[in-house]
């Protein structure tokens, strides 16, 4: 006949109610927080690969709010130089205007004046302000794009290339142009290049001296001018469209990461319910039977 050790079945019994009630514990705070894990030693790999995901997540936030920021000045950029291109449209019309040999000193002088406020507009427009209230158009360094002297002349202030925004891993866009760019290096017949308001400068001076040639030459820069702004928009565009795609990549990854995040931290609580229940029925079977056989008068006697 086979002897049973007491201090066994006492051990092995009160071992196995441990293990249980541990693992209904458990599945009693997975339920509760709805989390599978909560140290790393409930699973290192599961950690690593969580901590992983989260330092993703983290760096996806910052290209973000890059994203959100380059995107706004791109279109920033864009409006602003719609309206340099209404301005330099209408320009476009008075050089056509001044070129008819019919006008008077009164007519010279009312297209002269408007093209002095349109030069005036393109000079604020130059010197529009992003959202953080920098100058958009200043490239890489300066207060201001553009300084207008008392005689109505333009120099460029801001240096540089404009700053590059990172929008992902090794990706960057640069959301604006400098003045010198957008306004300058306009190209002249004969060679050489000019800026708007050169250009515009020049078709007010030859409106004050009947310059038949000045006046045509000044509406040729503006044209050229045109063609530019039409170019840079275009360049803009392309980038915006870039930051779009971008964005829609960073949104992708963060959705797949989402999915494995909730695979290996997320608990499927239908199911660890379900795995309680089945933990409290054994449970509670072991304690009956470990009663019911520790209080027998025969087990004094099991070897």
């Amino acid at each position: 006949m086979m002897q049973v050790s007491t201090s066994h079945f006492y051990d092995s019994t009160t071992s196995l109610m441990q293990q249980l009630s541990k693992q209904a514990d458990t599945l009693n705070t997975q339920i509760a927080t709805t989390k599978k894990l909560s140290k790393p030693s409930d699973d290192v790999v599961a950690y690593q690969r969580l901590t992983t995901i989260k330092q993703a997540n983290a760096d996806d936030a910052s290209y973000t709010s890059n994203i959100s920021l380059a995107s706004s000045l791109l279109q920033q950029s864009d409006t602003t130089l719609g309206n340099v291109e209404t301005q330099l449209q209408r320009a476009a019309e008075l050089a056509v205007q001044a070129n008819s040999g019919t006008l008077n000193a009164g007519d010279r002088t009312a297209i002269a004046t408007e093209l002095q406020g349109i030069r005036d507009q393109l000079v604020s427009l130059a010197n529009t302000k992003d959202a953080r209230g920098q100058p958009l158009f200043a490239a890489a360094t300066g207060d201001s794009a553009v300084t207008q002297a008392a005689d109505g002349s333009v120099s460029f202030t801001g240096s540089g290339t404009p700053a590059g925004i990172p929008i992902g891993d090794g990706i960057t866009v640069q959301p604006t142009e400098s003045a010198a760019r957008v306004f300058g290096g306009v190209p002249v017949a004969g060679g050489g290049t000019t800026d708007m308001f050169a250009a515009l400068n020049s078709m007010i001076g030859a409106l004050a001296s009947n310059d038949v040639a000045g006046i045509s030459a000044g509406g040729d820069g503006v044209q050229a001018a045109l063609t530019q702004i039409g170019t840079m928009r275009a360049s803009l565009g392309a980038r915006a469209a870039r930051v779009d795609l971008q964005q829609a990549s960073v949104k992708d990854a963060a959705t797949a990461r989402e999915v494995d995040r909730s695979a290996l931290e997320d608990t499927d609580v239908t199911a660890a319910i379900t795995d309680l229940q089945k933990t409290m029925t054994v449970l509670q079977a072991t304690q009956a039977s470990f009663t019911k056989l520790s209080s027998l008068s025969l087990f004094n006697y099991l070897k």
